[in-house]
C-alpha cells in the first residue's frame, strides 16, 4: 500500500511540475509566435494543460481514498485487501496463489488480482476451508481456500525480517 501511495505522490509531483513550470513556458513561447487561432503549438500546450489538470484531479482523489483505508478494519482471520490466498481450483484440481491488491496494482500474470475483480470479490471475507463460487467470462468457477496470510501476517513477517 505504501508503494502505491509513493507512486501516486511521485506522479502528482511530476505532473504538478509540468503544470506549473513546463506548460506555462510552452504556452508563453507559443504565444510569442503570434496569431493564436492557427498556432498548433499553443493549442497542443493548452490541450495538454487540460489533460494534466484532469489527471491531477484523479490522482489526488485516489490518494485521498487510499489515505482513508483503515488497516485496523481489515480482518485478521479472513481474506481482505493485501491478503495472499492459495486456492484449489475444484474444476482443474490445481492450486493457484493470488494476492488481493488495489485495482492500480492488479497484475493477473503475476497473481495480483484486484479486490474488485470477480475472483477478488468472491474471496473477500472468506477463510481457509471455505468454498467460493463466482462467475467469470469463461463461465462459473469454484475454488476452495486452502491457505491464507492476511496483510497483518505479512507485515508482521516483514518486521521480523528487517534488521533493527
Amino acid at each position: 500500500m505504501q508503494e502505491l501511495k509513493k507512486k501516486l505522490e511521485d506522479e502528482i509531483a511530476a505532473l504538478d511540475m509540468e503544470l506549473r513550470v513546463d506548460l506555462p513556458r510552452e504556452i508563453s513561447k507559443a504565444r510569442a509566435h503570434g496569431d493564436l487561432s492557427e498556432n498548433a503549438e499553443y493549442h497542443a500546450a493548452k490541450e495538454r494543460q487540460g489533460m494534466v489538470n484532469a489527471r491531477l484531479g484523479q490522482l489526488r482523489a485516489r490518494l485521498r481514498e487510499l489515505s482513508m483505508v483503515d488497516f485496523d478494519r481489515i480482518p485478521r482471520d479472513r481474506v481482505g485487501l493485501g491478503s495472499s490466498v492459495t486456492v484449489l481450483d475444484l474444476d482443474k484440481n490445481e492450486e493457484v496463489a493470488y494476492k488481493l491488491v488495489t485495482s492500480e496494482d492488479a497484475d493477473v500474470a503475476n497473481g495480483c488480482i484486484s479486490t474488485t475483480s470477480p475472483i477478488g470479490r468472491a474471496l473477500l471475507g472468506k477463510k481457509v476451508g471455505d468454498t467460493v463460487k463466482f462467475q467469470i467470462p469463461g463461465g462459473a468457477r469454484e475454488f476452495e481456500i486452502v491457505g491464507m496470510a492476511t496483510i497483518h501476517d505479512i507485515n508482521e513477517a516483514a518486521k521480523l525480517d528487517t534488521p533493527s
